[in-house]
């Protein structure tokens, strides 16, 4: 065998999101992962993306209300010392056993706006029309805004940086009169970024105090934050919270600074909420690809087509980020964003939930992340259970196991899709994932010849019987009606790890 087919084939990689909205507020969730880091590992999880921990402007906050950047629930700050998820000690002990474990940590970093300010300062401004921020309302005047942050209970430690009016854009609340509106801060030097999307006309302002990029003060203080956490907490990525309303220059400035400093392995992904892929492609290439971004328009056709009575399985990747720039894309089938009872809620049907589950972790394009709530249920007014029957996990070791290998598709029905991963000289294994969202299905796909003789059966185990691999390499397999299946060699390596029976049961109730 030539020199570069021995090379070993790397391992494939999942990223999980370790929250939901809904977490309870008894900052207790660092315990809870630092219980869950072992089980999570076992089932093939390689790193957890970190709710935005940083100090909110309320101890019930998830973190997107951001007070102090480096306030990780170390100092009595806002009514509180620990954030929502727990304190600093309680992170660094999350930290060391991660590292031990071999999981990687990514935080969820929101660079936007700061919320929750020590004190009104006057300044100039203007208001501008809310529905396009490009347009001016009436002529500049006088407001006092929430703009000064002082950081009393931190002082000066790891930052001597404190905020003022002139270190923001722009802010939305007039505490004189309390009036509620868009206000564009006036001075030197002032403006709204023109390199944020074009949404509202000009996507720089979103919500709160918002941060000023053209501010070197600003630029540098946010610049150390990012070299100081990833070193402080032994970080091996970062999600970029609205990355669309805050500047393009600034991020790659960021990034760089980061990346020098740290190390070029640093992952980032950022969310870019839209469901165009052309949108997103540009905006990486501006990024210079050095960016991930969640695949929100597969997201929007996992919806749509688990809305759709016996809508069309084959068109699930079309207009996908990961069908358009598949190393670029981050995969999901739901998000705290996006989760019931959110702002921007996408339903996914629990029926549709496996497939969807199985399209991203098995395939060989994107970087999957399953989410919080599907693997433990989802708290607050609307609870859900664990999704995919409980056997999310299972779908997980499955990637881990067996997805690596030459794909074929085997899509010509609509309602019954299917694709063969035909393994690798060093992980031989290979799988079969058959899906309906109709009645039963049944397609005869080739696995390879490597395979024949073998005896297949379902991991899952929804599917049952065995199908033994012809001379020729097929198989004829089956799956239940709206379910799916994912066949694998009943004597592989590792299969006695299936049923995973894993404990969703975090909360120990």
């Amino acid at each position: 065998m030539a020199e570069q087919e021995q090379k070993p084939t790397p391992e494939n990689n999942t990223l999980f999101q370790g929250f939901e909205w809904n977490v309870p507020a008894d900052n207790k969730h660092w315990q809870r992962l630092i219980g869950a880091i072992p089980k999570l590992k076992a089932i093939g999880i390689d790193n957890i993306w970190l709710p935005p921990a940083c100090k909110a402007a309320s101890p019930e906050g998830n973190g997107y209300d951001i007070y102090d950047l480096y306030d990780l629930g170390e100092f009595d700050q806002k009514g509180t010392r620990a954030t929502k998820w727990g304190s600093k000690e309680e992170l660094m002990e999350l930290s060391k056993l991660a590292e031990e474990t071999g999981i990687g940590l990514y935080w969820d970093a929101v660079l936007n706006h700061k919320a929750g300010a020590d004190s009104t300062e006057s300044c100039r401004v203007i208001e501008v029309d809310d529905n396009d921020r490009t347009k001016e309302i009436g002529e500049p005047y006088e407001i006092e805004g929430w703009l000064g942050f002082d950081f009393p209970g931190r002082g000066e430690k790891y930052s001597s940086m404190k905020y003022h009016w002139q270190h923001f854009g722009g802010t939305d609340f007039n505490q004189e009169n309390e009036k509620k509106a868009i206000y564009k801060i006036l001075g030197d030097n002032k403006g709204w970024s023109q390199s944020v999307d074009s949404e509202q006309g000009n996507a720089d302002y979103m919500m709160f105090a918002d941060l000023d990029y053209s501010h070197p003060e600003v630029i540098e203080d946010v610049k150390n934050w990012g070299v100081w956490i990833t070193k402080e907490v032994g970080l091996k990525g970062f999600r970029l919270d609205a990355v669309q309303h805050f500047s393009e220059r600034f991020t790659n400035e960021w990034v760089d600074n980061l990346r020098e400093q740290c190390g070029k392995d640093i992952f980032i992904v950022g969310e870019f909420w839209v469901g165009d892929p052309d949108a997103m492609s540009k905006w990486l290439d501006d990024m210079d690809h050095k960016f991930s971004l969640y695949d929100a328009p597969l997201l929007y056709n996992f919806s749509k087509i688990s809305k759709t009575e016996s809508g069309d399985l084959r068109k699930v990747f079309d207009n996908s980020l990961v069908q358009k720039q598949p190393v670029n894309a981050v995969t999901v089938v739901m998000n705290h964003d996006t989760q019931p009872g959110q702002t921007v809620a996408t339903p996914v049907e629990g029926f549709f939930k496996p497939l969807a589950y199985s399209l991203i972790l098995l395939r060989k394009e994107g970087y999957p992340c399953p989410f919080y709530g599907d693997l433990y249920g989802m708290k607050g007014e609307n609870p859900e259970p664990a999704s995919c029957g409980g056997k999310l996990a299972d779908m997980i070791l499955a990637r881990k196991s067996y997805a690596y290998g030459d794909q074929e598709d085997y899509w010509d029905d609509p309602n019954c899709i299917g694709f063969v991963r035909r393994g690798t000289w060093d992980k031989p294994n290979g799988l079969a994932c058959i899906m309906s969202n109709a009645g039963p299905g049944e397609i005869r796909m080739a696995v390879g010849d490597m395979h024949k003789g073998e005896k297949w059966t379902d991991v899952l185990g929804w599917e049952s019987g065995e199908v033994v691999i012809d001379d020729e390499g097929y198989g004829l397999f089956k799956c239940p009606g709206v379910s799916l299946a994912i066949w694998v060699n009943s004597a592989a390596e590792g299969r006695d790890k299936f049923p995973t029976n894993f404990d969703s049961n975090i909360y120990n109730e």
